[in-house]
């Protein structure tokens, strides 16, 4: 334990606590579309830092760089790219996604499906994004594990709770300011760290490409091409449909600070990542015998970089797992309250119900998380299950309801639990280890959705409401 990391922590924890308690006023947050959408306020660059520490979190900063440990650099590089590319995506979703305003996924949907279709995406949503919100307990909690004398077990449930008050608090305001800062820090830590690994004791490029083990320097690493597929995809298909995503852009000022933001999305990613990877694998030889998870946090615990520089970068990464965390609980809260009880707008007393409901059900789901968190090994292995969930089941049907007309009700809830049931039963065989769930769940979840929507071209379900009324969905919720 080093007192000057301790104290760097300490700080930035205030830090955190501070601007949470500021957005928690009564008077930044005066109803459930403050606490979920941030009051349609955001700037670009916080919406930029949002979206980003949204998504690299401990999923990032441990499961990847222990997959970057393991496998290699190359094989890193196309696990982090279904990111890369998903953004890209992103960018030409985005004036859409705006457009839209939804508070929820399962929220757009109905209004193309019906409400059978919202409810069954609301469940499934849960499921995925209680085990993302759990990894994000175990993440940090593993960092406090090495900044103070802290059990993982302990660092677990004080992250959960310091997790908890920043969603609790301010809502989206709260998360996406302490989102923005993390971003900051991280940066710099990283890149700091990485500087001073690669000239003082890699010895540049050439020290690098010379000392990585030659096993690790393949196309595909020690994988086959199938199971690096099956670890590129679920990244992929997480950021087309994360409602996290969708939640974020909607939180923008307007269409154009949406699509500003998503630049800043990408060229931050592919900073982040490409670091991550060359930290990660640097790792692989100068700390042969450490825990893959620990890879690049490891770093910090030895004379590899400054004191000062190992403190950011364990403090900024344990913030960004922290805010990402804040992120989910949030966004599982909005399906409780607006996918499950409020799910229509009403009221100015409807909103003020919806704020206070919404806090209760960010708290059972801390519970929840938390307790999912106890079944699985390691951060990786719970990161590819809860990806793979809603990447499978979600995704495609997010994607048909914006861009394809033919799609049906009976045709999406076909796509959901043929990919839900696929995924579960796949991953209790144990065969997900050697390959991904979505290999398998995947082809067979997108051949439910069109076969189903083909053979029930005009019928609906119960309460089904605009079938392909497009600019129906599209003028619903509207600035």
């Amino acid at each position: 334990m080093q007192p000057v990391h301790v104290l760097i922590l300490a700080g930035y924890v205030l830090l955190m606590v501070l601007i949470g308690a500021w957005f928690s006023r009564r008077k930044a947050i005066a109803d459930g579309e403050d606490f979920m959408l941030a009051g349609r306020s955001l700037p670009a660059p916080v919406l930029a830092g949002t979206l980003l520490a949204t998504f690299v979190g401990s999923g990032s900063i441990i499961g990847g760089a222990s997959f970057v440990y393991t496998y290699g650099p190359v094989a890193g590089i196309f696990f982090f790219a279904g990111t890369v590319i998903g953004i890209v995506c992103l960018y030409f979703m985005a004036t859409k996604v705006r457009r839209l305003s939804h508070h929820t996924i399962p929220e757009m949907l109905e209004v193309r499906f019906g409400r059978p279709v919202r409810v069954l995406a609301t469940v499934i949503i849960l499921v995925a994004f209680v085990g993302i919100t759990a990894y994000q307990f175990t993440g940090a909690g593993s960092i406090l594990s090495i900044i103070t004398p802290l059990s993982p077990a302990q660092g677990t449930i004080v992250a959960a709770l310091l997790i908890t008050f920043l969603a609790l608090g301010g809502g989206l305001k709260s998360v996406a300011w302490t989102d923005f800062v993390s971003v900051v820090v991280i940066v710099v830590a990283l890149v700091g760290s990485l500087a001073v690994v690669f000239i003082a004791d890699v010895g540049g490029i050439g020290g690098y490409v010379d000392r990585l083990d030659p096993a690790l320097t393949s196309l595909t690493g020690t994988l086959t091409p199938v199971q690096l597929l099956g670890y590129f995809l679920p990244l992929f298909l997480l950021i087309l449909g994360d409602q996290n995503m969708h939640q974020r852009l909607a939180s923008g000022r307007d269409e154009g600070t949406a699509r500003k933001a998503t630049i800043g999305f990408f060229g931050g990613a592919v900073l982040l990542l490409g670091t991550i990877i060359l930290l990660a694998s640097s790792s692989s030889f100068l700390l042969p015998d450490i825990e893959p998870g620990q890879a690049i946090l490891g770093l910090a615990g030895t004379d590899l970089v400054p004191i000062g520089i190992g403190g950011l970068l364990l403090a900024g990464a344990f913030a960004l797992i922290v805010t990402t965390g804040s992120s989910y609980l949030l966004t599982c809260s909005g399906n409780i309250v607006y996918d499950l009880v409020f799910q229509r707008r009403g009221s100015a007393r409807n909103a003020q119900k919806a704020l206070k409901l919404g806090r209760w059900a960010v708290l059972a789901v801390t519970v929840f998380a938390y307790v999912l968190g106890q079944f699985f090994p390691s951060v990786l292995a719970l990161q590819m299950y809860a990806y793979t969930m809603y990447g499978v089941a979600i995704t495609p049907v997010v994607l048909a309801a914006l861009f394809w007309k033919r799609a049906t009700a009976w045709g999406a809830i076909a796509g959901m639990v043929v990919g839900g049931v696929v995924t579960v039963a796949w991953e209790s065989t144990g065969r997900s280890a050697d390959i991904n769930a979505v290999v398998v769940a995947l082809p067979l979840a997108v051949t439910a959705l069109v076969v189903g929507s083909l053979l029930t071209r005009g019928k609906t379900t119960d309460g089904a409401g605009a079938g392909t009324r497009e600019q129906t969905t599209e003028g619903a919720h509207t600035g």
